[in-house]
């Protein structure tokens, strides 16, 4: 029986100061405070410094803080240039990965590798994620990009450059808390693949792009929008109890519905429902009831058959909140970004340059090779015009 931990699965590769999760009791805090206390009480720019210093702001570094993300975030006439020449078939999260590594061209103090310097690159991708999601949905409609305002919080800032209308202060106050909700999650996929990169000493710029190309995947970032492909192949409550049913009988998954660290429920998905619920109400919208509806069978079917629980995570009531709130499906995953910058920062950050040991110089996990053996001196080279075909598939 292998008894390896595939997927780096609970081995510890590294210490943290910025984030920490007790799966067995439902816990997530961040640098020291608990997200619910977090989403009850503060704002994402206040979240995003708390991740990026480690430490609550007071009102005068706020008020700085504020002011530096307001001003960085307009992009490079040439960044929305280069979005315009693409099809508008592109996705969100590739458009959102080349134009982040595009950034690099324009940063005027590049050779500069030094802390003080990676934290205003930082602040600054906070700022201009936003700012080149919403322009390129604009642009892919064929829309006139609206530009960044230097006032307004970061959630208002946001859902304005989208639509090109100001939202209502209900309607930002809950996005402003789904980013809170989002903004870290120590090292998972995405978080795990900036920290890797950074530590070969590549920019910030690299790793945020490799973060950006895992969370794209399905399995990661992208799961809420299977989760509303879900909900939309539904369509109807009534339609719940058969649909989950046949889902779990051919020993499928049920997205949103299951997590690698949580034993209990998530406690993000706990507040995600209540934001749900309540802008569906407003809304008078479906998609909140037929979520509930999931969650509910999910539970019972498989503690009836399999004898365990199963609980939701942050992916299942966020795909009807964005929904509900009149979001694109393909821009959930690019609006986790927009949220997950704020950890990711953290992470890469301290990556190059926390003090506290152990710290590995390069992340090098090893492998166990599986794969052919010819003999102790190896397989025998064989000349071309000698080979014969050993695969009939490629015949």
């Amino acid at each position: 029986m292998d008894t390896r931990n595939i997927g780096l699965r609970n081995i510890e590769v590294a210490d943290t100061k910025i984030c920490s999760i007790d799966g067995e009791n439902g816990k997530l805090i961040y640098r020291g405070y608990d997200i619910l206390d977090l989403a009850n009480h503060s704002t994402y720019e206040e979240t995003a410094f708390l991740l990026l210093f480690g430490d609550l702001p007071v009102k005068e570094e706020l008020d700085v803080f504020n002011s530096k993300l307001t001003e960085a975030r307009r992009i490079p006439e040439s960044v929305t240039k280069n979005m315009k020449n693409k099809p508008v078939t592109a996705h969100p999260m590739d458009v959102l990965q080349s134009s982040i590594l595009e950034l690099a061209d324009y940063d005027r103090n590049r050779q500069d590798e030094g802390k003080n310097a990676n934290i205003e690159r930082a602040i600054s991708l906070i700022a201009k994620i936003p700012t080149i999601v919403a322009a390129w949905d604009r642009i892919r409609n064929n829309k006139n990009v609206v530009e960044p305002l230097v006032e307004n919080s970061h959630a208002h800032n946001f859902l304005y450059m989208l639509r090109g209308e100001h939202p209502k202060h209900d309607i930002s106050k809950i996005f402003d808390i789904s980013l809170i909700l989002h903004a870290e999650h120590s090292f998972n996929a995405s978080t795990f693949a900036a920290r890797e990169i950074a530590s070969t000493r590549a920019s910030i710029y690299a790793s945020i792009g490799g973060a950006v190309g895992a969370l794209s995947g399905e399995l990661h970032g992208g799961a809420n929008i299977q989760v509303m492909k879900m909900l939309l192949e539904i369509g109807d409550i009534n339609n719940v109890e058969k649909w989950v049913q046949d889902r779990l009988t051919k020993g499928a998954r049920v997205m949103g519905m299951g997590h690698a660290v949580y034993r209990t429920t998530d406690p993000r998905s706990e507040v995600l429902a209540t934001l749900s619920r309540a802008i569906s109400k407003e809304k008078d919208s479906k998609w909140y009831d037929i979520t509930e509806k999931i969650e509910e069978v999910t539970k019972r079917i498989m503690y009836q058959t399999k004898k365990m629980l199963i609980y939701p995570n942050v992916d299942l009531y966020s795909a009807s909140l964005y929904y509900s709130l009149g979001i694109p499906i393909d821009l959930n995953t690019p609006i986790f970004a927009i949220s997950r910058i704020a950890g990711w920062n953290a992470h890469i950050i301290e990556e190059k340059f926390a003090e506290a040991a152990p710290k590995p110089a390069l992340y090098r996990p090893k492998a166990v090779y599986v794969g052919r053996y010819c003999g102790p001196m190896g397989c025998e080279y064989i000349s071309l015009i000698n080979r014969k075909n050993q695969n009939p598939q490629t015949s």
